[in-house]
């Protein structure tokens, strides 16, 4: 089975816009276009459902029926229940919210393991507590291949461990970390295991209780949908986390963790991703299939697709003398974030004749400076990022390898 491409496009607005028409878009690590179904849903809300929820009357009735559904169908998706998943403005202030929520659990010197692979997102708040009593244990990259060692991970763990937070894809490296491995290790020790998926979640959405993290998080604008994040947390975790939100709302685990009220339409419309991933299931497969299984199969058809892409690109990349590949060079247990250097030319410039020739990519660290700073890799221009997803063509990828040619041949002949 192959995806059907044309089909996956006309899913998503962006494709047939005017003002987007010739454009190729490479900065899918910084948030994808959404689908129709996820902008629909938000339409729909806003005219007919924009009032308080949960209340006795028919708008507010269904505007609630609307958000408990797409906990619902997201707990559905990532294999896991409906009270273990949290809605919150993103990715980052869930982990500034979490890092509070948990510190009443451990106790003075007791000691936390934050990778230096991560977008700050999952590592700045964790280690904010080294100033309110709590010991951090750095997990540093490999200065070479910017990778994560699991033989360092065991070496830094002690009887006063209590987590390890890491990512499941870096978002400038693109090593994809064994994350079940890691929480089994964690697990061992007696550690809670949180991984950020921010950058892994959009080229498929994992089956949590397979992994086996104990928290789990990604932000829903790069998988299709609102500028919300989500986070998984286990049903045993939450009740031994300190309320963040109103002293009434002690024990309602859908409250705790939601300082503010939730974001009612963009909840509701959350939903869309999930139709977005049913109507592509439909169209490719015949058999009926519970969610965990249709999102199996998805990530099977998507993943490929982009392996198929990436393998194209970093071949090209491996015969450039004049181009360096942050991370690995194969597409074998990686993702499609390719970060690159420039070997001989000024780097704003390559960046600034690509965007001439309407690729749009990202350029700069992407808030992943840690790893940056252990690979010696200069902050500032940082790096150019190269993302893409399973609604990117191989046409796309020329324009981009095309691109590519011209701006290094062009500042070469300056």
């Amino acid at each position: 089975m192959k995806l059907d491409l044309p089909f996956v496009r006309s899913q998503f607005p962006a494709f047939s816009e005017p003002t987007l028409e010739g454009w190729a878009f490479f900065e899918n690590a910084g948030g994808s276009y959404p689908c129709i179904q996820f902008i629909s849903r938000l339409t729909d809300f806003y005219m007919k459902n924009k009032v308080q929820p949960y209340y006795p009357y028919p708008a507010s009735m269904r505007a609630g029926e609307l958000m408990d559904l797409s906990y619902k169908r997201m707990a559905d998706y990532l294999n896991v229940e409906a009270s273990e998943i949290h809605f919150g403005p993103s990715t980052t202030q869930n982990v500034y919210v979490l890092a509070n929520a948990m510190r009443p659990m451990w106790k003075d010197g007791d000691e936390i393991i934050v990778s230096c692979q991560d977008h700050e997102a999952n590592a700045g708040a964790w280690r904010r507590l080294a100033d309110r009593g709590i010991k951090v244990i750095e997990w540093h990259v490999n200065k070479q291949t910017g990778l994560l060692s699991i033989g360092e991970l065991s070496s830094l763990f002690s009887d006063r461990t209590k987590m390890v937070a890491f990512p499941h894809c870096s978002n400038v490296i693109g090593h994809i970390n064994p994350v079940k491995e890691i929480s089994t290790l964690a697990h061992k020790h007696g550690a809670l295991s949180v991984v950020d998926g921010v950058g892994l979640a959009p080229h498929g959405f994992p089956d949590l209780k397979d992994l086996g993290a104990d928290i789990y998080l990604f932000s829903l604008y790069k998988t299709f949908g609102p500028h919300l994040g989500l986070m998984y947390v286990n049903k045993e975790l939450i009740a031994k986390m300190e309320n963040q939100s109103h002293f009434f709302k002690e024990g309602i685990s859908r409250s705790m963790l939601t300082p503010a009220g939730p974001d009612h339409a963009q909840i509701a419309a959350a939903g869309g991703i999930l139709d977005y991933f049913d109507t592509v299931y439909e169209h490719h497969f015949e058999e009926e299939a519970k969610p965990p299984h249709r999102n199996k199969a998805l990530n099977k058809l998507f993943q490929e697709h982009e392996k198929a892409l990436m393998e194209k690109l970093l071949d090209f990349l491996r015969t450039r003398d004049d181009i360096k590949i942050v991370g690995p060079e194969s597409a074998e247990g990686r993702a499609p974030i390719i970060s690159i250097i420039p070997e001989n030319e000024n780097l704003k410039k390559v960046y600034a004749n690509l965007t001439e020739h309407k690729l749009m990519l990202g350029v700069g660290t992407f808030y992943a400076v840690r790893p940056f700073m252990d690979m010696d890799i200069p902050l500032q221009p940082g790096v150019i990022r190269i993302s893409f997803l399973h609604y990117t063509s191989m046409e796309e990828i020329n324009q981009l390898i095309a691109g590519l040619k011209s701006a290094l041949y062009a500042i070469e002949s300056l």
